[in-house]
């Protein structure tokens, strides 16, 4: 919601009227100096929006504002033009309105496209997150990162590296959701206060990093050639892509890594298909290279890896995890009913990257129980096992 700065105020006075953290302000307001306003000003509140209200009978701005719980001065910040003691039936105002509910509906077939208009309803109530692309897909989509708040704990969170596990991404966008309400209504998730998250944590999400792979699962093979045919050919004539993990090359964005890449090469398969063939060499993949890219650039304090299914966590790569790897996987364990395995027969992973370059912690979470693409109907219990590992992961 914008505003238009008057003679005399500042950003702490909106923080004390809108109550909501004037961090949350400053970060809105990026390009704004503070402490040197201007007359005139535009400057976006977050967690809010301004609703259009047509004036009633008996109606006057203080009584508006006494019926949403406002101070009557907000209601005048939205509408600087005009005058509060010659109001007129009819007439239309903008009144602010506090979004204390969730923009994303996580409980559907969640596409590229879905993801796209969530992240862009999100990002215009809480103008605080920061949507940078890390690249682009085979097919030429933006690869969209996340990222909320400033502090010097870098954590990051990641889903859909595989297709038709791309359940994944809306219950990591719910978390984001239910962590953005948290910041601007001062709610707890789980008796735990987020403020200081943002304050300690820069707090990194990929939510999807196979969008190729995604709308194919969803959708089937893309109009345009050689994709249309090709995707078909890799899929052995089938036109079900269920079961496919892959990017739109057939390559398993999840065996691109180089940390023992050749073992995992030598006994998958050597040519593009629906799972497991990990290229002809290690990040060949744009989207493989977006990621590792992405992580050198952030230098990551620990990641997770969220995949599909059998309610386990791996946290260990050859010996090579740090101990504090240990610690963090059994506080999540103790959240979320998850088993800690700490490594099997298994390489060239992202979290085996992570910890085999950077020697920090390092997780790949499958959530869920069942067959690939899960159902919908666990939506709501795979969130509620998953949101403590979410939460864990900055407190820990």
């Amino acid at each position: 919601m914008d505003i238009i700065v008057r003679q005399g105020d500042s950003l702490w006075h909106y923080s004390q009227l809108f109550k909501i953290d004037m961090q949350l302000i400053n970060d809105s307001n990026r390009a704004v100096q503070p402490n040197a306003l201007s007359i005139g000003q535009k400057i976006r509140i977050p967690g809010f929006v301004a609703q259009e209200y047509q004036i009633r009978q008996g109606d006057t701005l203080w009584k508006i504002a006494q019926n949403r719980n406002l101070p009557l001065e907000t209601l005048q910040l939205v509408n600087p033009n005009i005058n509060p003691t010659n109001i007129k039936v009819g007439q239309t105002i903008k009144v602010p309105l506090r979004i204390t509910w969730r923009l994303v509906n996580g409980g559907q077939r969640y596409d590229y496209q879905t993801l796209i208009t969530d992240i862009s309803r999100l990002e215009s109530v809480y103008p605080f997150l920061q949507i940078p692309s890390i690249g682009k897909t085979v097919l030429g989509k933006n690869i969209p990162e996340m990222v909320i708040g400033t502090g010097g704990k870098r954590v990051h969170y990641n889903g859909s590296f595989h297709a038709n596990e791309w359940i994944t991404t809306p219950i990591i966008m719910t978390f984001i959701n239910d962590y953005l309400l948290s910041l601007t209504n001062h709610n707890a998730i789980r008796g735990l206060s987020t403020s200081r998250f943002y304050q300690q944590s820069t707090l990194s999400f990929v939510p999807m990093v196979n969008p190729d792979g995604v709308d194919l699962v969803l959708h089937g093979p893309p109009s345009s050639a050689p994709w249309n045919t090709k995707v078909i050919d890799y899929n052995k004539g089938s036109t079900d892509f269920s079961g496919w993990k892959a990017n739109i090359r057939g390559v398993d964005l999840n065996d691109q890594f180089p940390a023992r890449w050749e073992l995992e090469k030598a006994r998958n398969p050597d040519q593009p298909g629906p799972r497991d063939y990990g290229g002809e060499k290690p990040l060949s993949e744009p989207e493989a290279i977006a990621m590792a890219d992405l992580t050198k650039r952030r230098d990551f304090s620990r990641v997770l890896a969220f995949h599909t299914q059998g309610e386990v966590m791996y946290w260990g790569f050859e010996n090579q995890e740090p101990p504090e790897s240990e610690t963090i996987v059994t506080e999540f364990s103790r959240v979320s009913g998850y088993e800690p395995v700490k490594t099997i027969e298994s390489y060239a992973g992202y979290k085996d990257w992570f910890i085999q370059d950077w020697r920090r912690p390092g997780f790949t979470i499958e959530i869920g129980k069942g067959i690939n693409p899960l159902p919908l109907s666990q939506f709501d219990e795979i969130y509620q096992k998953t949101l403590g590992i979410f939460l864990a992961g900055l407190y820990m």
